[in-house]
């Protein structure tokens, strides 16, 4: 992961278990751990750029456990967040990238004023995507051949939106 710096937001949001802090230089070694371990490298790239300032680093007890992206659509016609998310193996399974998700979620709707938000999923990922439903994300469509492996290969992603009413209170 290589990390550019961006001061679009200082913001540090703050759960029952998990807190997300801007992302710092001093996380990529971490976070580049997180992303190179099978279980996390099934579904992401390893080698991507984060922008400081459009992601969070989660932590959980002081300890880097994941991270959490988002983006803006900001021309005014189609104006709309998204979200992404991942999780040290170890880390998964428990709730905390839902608490995750609905911390960030609620930022962009309450402080960042969207009133939908995306994710998209590698269709396959069928743990991600039941998390995602939990909290409010609805399936919008499959993209076919959306995203390509390591290996050279493609495969589908699924696009999921929320609308601000949506989203789980809990």
């Amino acid at each position: 992961m290589n990390i550019r710096r961006d001061s679009v937001t200082t913001t540090t949001l703050y759960g029952e278990r998990v807190v997300l802090r801007p992302i710092e230089h001093d996380d990529a070694p971490v976070l580049n751990a997180i992303v190179a371990t099978p279980e996390v490298s099934r579904w992401w790239d390893t080698d991507f750029t984060v922008d400081i300032g459009e992601a969070f680093t989660i932590l959980v007890d002081g300890e880097i456990v994941g991270w959490i992206g988002w983006h803006e659509e900001n021309d005014p016609d189609y104006r709309h967040g998204g979200l992404d998310v991942f999780l040290a193996p170890e880390f998964q399974g428990q709730g905390l990238g839902r608490e995750a998700l609905i911390l960030a979620a609620r930022w962009m709707i309450e402080e960042r004023g969207h009133h939908r938000l995306t994710i998209d999923p590698a269709a396959a990922n069928t743990h991600a995507i039941a998390v995602y439903e939990s909290i409010g994300f609805r399936p919008v469509g499959v993209m076919r051949c959306y995203e390509r492996e390591a290996d050279g290969t493609w495969h589908d992603g699924l696009l999921m939106d929320l609308l601000a009413e949506e989203l789980a209170s809990s």
